[in-house]
C-alpha cells in the first residue's frame, strides 16, 4: 500500500514544478533576442549587422527546431512524459524566431522591396524559395496549435497537419544547405542535417517497429 503511495506522489512531484520550469525555459529560450537587443544597443553587431542578425535568428530558428523535434524521441527513451508538455512552446519560439529572420530579410535587408522579394521567392534564389516554403508551414502550425483549434479541427486531422513538421525540418536544412553552398561551406549545415535525420530517422525506427493492427 505504502508503495503505491509512494509512486504516485513520485509521478506527481513533475507536475509541481513543470510550470515553474516553463518559466525557465520561457526565459532561456528569449535569451537569443534579448542578446540581439543588448549588441544592437552598445554596437556590437559588427561590420554588417543586417548579416550579423540574419545569421543569428536562422541558427535559433534551427537550435529550436531540432530541440522540439527531440522532445518527444528523449519523451519515448526516458518515460518522462512531462517533457511533451514544453513541445507546444517550444514549437512556437522555432515560429518565433523564423518570423524575425524573414522579417529581417523583407526589412532589413529587402527594405520592402516587393518585386525583388517575388524574384526570390519564386525562383531566383531557390534557398529563399525552400525557407520561405518551410516558413509559411510552421505559421500554420503555429497559428492551429491552440487547443481551441485542435478541438474544432478533430484530433485525427489536426495530428496529420502537425506532422508537416518533418517537411519543415527537411525545408530548414535545405534551406541552409543551399545558402551555405553559395560561400562553400558545409560545415554547420551538415551538422544540423545529422541531427534531423537522426530525430527524423528514430521515429521511422519507431514506426516500423510498431505492430499492425489485426484487420477484423
Amino acid at each position: 500500500m505504502s508503495n503505491a503511495r509512494d509512486g504516485s506522489r513520485s509521478a506527481q512531484r513533475p507536475n509541481r514544478w513543470v510550470p515553474w520550469a516553463k518559466v525557465v525555459v520561457f526565459l532561456l529560450a528569449l535569451a537569443p533576442l534579448l542578446r540581439l537587443v543588448v549588441y544592437g544597443l552598445t554596437d556590437q553587431l559588427g561590420a554588417n549587422p543586417v548579416e550579423f542578425i540574419t545569421r543569428s535568428t536562422g541558427t535559433w530558428t534551427l537550435v529550436m527546431l531540432c530541440i522540439t523535434l527531440a522532445v518527444t524521441p528523449v519523451r519515448r527513451m526516458t518515460g518522462m512524459a512531462w517533457l511533451l508538455r514544453f513541445r507546444r512552446m517550444l514549437g512556437l519560439f522555432t515560429c518565433f524566431y523564423a518570423a524575425l529572420h524573414f522579417a529581417t530579410y523583407f526589412w532589413l535587408d529587402q527594405w520592402f522591396d516587393w518585386a525583388s522579394i517575388l524574384r526570390d521567392v519564386t525562383g531566383k534564389r531557390p534557398f529563399i524559395t525552400v525557407g520561405f516554403v518551410a516558413f509559411v508551414l510552421m505559421t500554420l502550425l503555429a497559428i492551429t496549435s491552440p487547443h481551441a483549434v485542435m478541438r474544432r479541427l478533430g484530433g485525427r486531422r489536426w495530428q496529420r497537419l502537425h506532422r508537416a513538421i518533418y517537411a519543415i525540418a527537411v525545408l530548414s536544412i535545405l534551406h541552409y544547405w543551399w545558402m551555405k553552398a553559395g560561400k562553400n561551406d558545409l560545415a554547420e549545415p551538415l551538422i544540423y542535417a545529422i541531427v534531423v535525420a537522426g530525430l527524423l530517422g528514430a521515429r521511422v525506427i519507431w514506426a516500423l517497429r510498431r505492430p499492425l493492427r489485426r484487420q477484423p
